[in-house]
């Protein structure tokens, strides 16, 4: 039977109509998981057996012929940075290496809730910080489609996993663009929901205020199917939204006529490749001849988007990382005489480079003299972006903007040793995780190296449905790329 590639749509069809089974489905991407892992390292943790009894639990649901949710059955992976009880959880840190929590995040527990079947955990950035997936203490991740490049970060394992079709749909975490980047440098669609729409409880912390769970998937419709799932209410989150079930798949096939897309002149005017450029105007082309409208608008403060990034997100990171000091849990080093040394020589060993370089940044930013000057005023800053896409957005529909300069980049290269330049990169993504809001990623196709070219559809908050429906609408004019084939 042949499941390559296969939607969540079409395996939840295959296993109603007892074309394939569960424990079946489930072998089938244990085994291209023991095949492939090696070379694409997406995997961090793989637990075989839970994953074949829940198989074989779900099947049991499937035959009892209850009206079952179309996850039942799907085989998925989860990025390591969600706690899932008594599975080992390291968010790619020596820090967390034997870490084994005693519960599971939120929407691992619905998941399991509705049947779905968890295959494992997925690599990433050391605790989210970068967008490579090399930050990792388990190895870089490499990119499906071409293993000299990168996979993108920090859920370049999420990414990686489903464009090598070693799950049938991932979980992952967005702070600065951690799922749009990777989704677009593998071919795949990724969707970082509006802050507060997903619970965020048993997701571990880097900037609370910016951090956001979010599924990655095949397709647009799959990606509504995982969201139907996820999203809701839940108590043990502070900021989660009271908000009634939606159905985001209702029309997501209702084409895009009348709808109004904005272009926003400070992403388009910078420096990207040119490719990616010509590919998103084709897009927007495209979209206006099936009856929608673009117009040009503005948003001025997005040039300050990523200091006021960087002092945010690494101010909490500063804050939330304090926690590990060798004494409750984490790593703890087996040599320090007394507790200066203890926390001194546990959190200069568990801790990677760029995680203790966003430490410092963060901490000087906090620090006395300099909180005014800087925490402060990014707080100003970023109200001023919100307002301006809040406004912006009250104009048109939605925005269409780039995800990254280029596609993926080389793996170990110029990029990974300049992290200025990284960061500065981030500029298309970060600015909507300051404002809150909702932006999912779809393919448009591939470049002249032959690797998935992504653009990023930023909607109002709580406006989900209209980019699916914008996002199916390019999906069905670019065509779906086949992940992890080359044409």
């Amino acid at each position: 039977m042949n499941i390559y590639s296969r939607t969540i749509k079409e395996i939840n069809k295959m296993l109603i109509n007892r074309e394939i089974g569960a424990v079946e489905l489930t072998r089938y991407f244990l085994d291209n998981i023991k095949r492939k892992n090696k070379e694409i390292n997406c995997y961090i943790t793989v637990c075989e057996d839970k994953a074949l009894r829940k198989a074989e639990e779900a099947q049991k649901l499937i035959d009892s012929g209850e009206n079952i949710s179309p996850l039942c059955g799907i085989p998925y992976a989860v990025k390591d940075n969600f706690c899932t009880e008594n599975i080992r959880t390291t968010c790619a840190s020596k820090m967390l290496e034997n870490f084994i929590p005693p519960y599971s995040a939120t929407i691992v527990n619905k998941l399991e809730e509705k049947g779905a079947v968890i295959l494992g955990k997925l690599n990433m950035d050391e605790f989210g910080m970068g967008c490579s997936s090399e930050n990792s203490f388990f190895g870089p991740v490499y990119n499906p489609w071409n293993q000299e490049y990168v996979a993108g970060g920090s859920s370049g394992g999420s990414a990686a996993a489903l464009a090598a079709d070693l799950a049938g749909f991932t979980l992952a975490s967005d702070t600065g663009g951690s799922i749009r980047q990777p989704a677009a440098f593998c071919g795949v669609v990724g969707l970082k929901p509006t802050y507060g729409l997903v619970s965020r409880h048993g997701l571990i912390a880097f900037a609370s205020s910016l951090d956001q769970a979010g599924p990655m998937t095949r397709d647009v419709t799959d990606c509504a199917i995982v969201l139907n799932e996820i999203a809701g209410y839940d108590p043990m989150d502070s900021v989660s939204v009271r908000k009634g079930f939606e159905n985001y798949l209702d029309g997501i096939d209702r084409g895009v006529d009348g709808i109004k897309i904005g272009m926003p002149e400070e992403f388009f005017n910078t420096d990207f490749a040119p490719e990616i450029k010509e590919a998103i105007f084709k897009a927007a082309e495209e979209l206006c001849q099936h009856g929608a409208r673009s117009y040009e608008v503005s948003l001025p403060s997005v040039k300050h988007t990523v200091p006021c990034y960087y002092i945010i997100s690494s101010a909490e990171a500063s804050s939330n990382l304090a926690r590990y000091d060798g004494i409750r849990f984490g790593y703890r080093n087996p040599d320090a005489r007394n507790l200066d040394e203890l926390y001194k020589f546990s959190r200069s060993e568990g801790f990677g480079k760029e995680v203790k370089r966003r430490i410092i940044l963060g901490t000087f930013a906090l620090s006395s003299g300099h909180n005014d000057k800087l925490y402060s005023k990014a707080l100003k800053v970023r109200r001023l972006i919100s307002d301006e896409f809040k406004n912006i957005l009250e104009k048109v529909d939605c925005l269409v903007a780039p995800v990254y300069p280029t596609t993926a980049f080389k793996a170990g290269g110029d990029n990974c040793k300049d992290p200025l330049k990284m960061y500065l990169s981030d500029i298309y993504t970060a600015a909507v995780n300051l404002a809150g809001l909702p932006a999912l990623t779809v393919p448009l196709g591939l470049d002249s190296k032959g690797l998935p070219i992504g653009m990023q559809i930023i909607g109002k908050a709580f406006c989900e449905k209209l980019l699916f429906q914008v996002g199916h609408a390019i999906e069905k004019i670019a065509g779906r790329i086949i992940p992890g084939v080359k044409s």
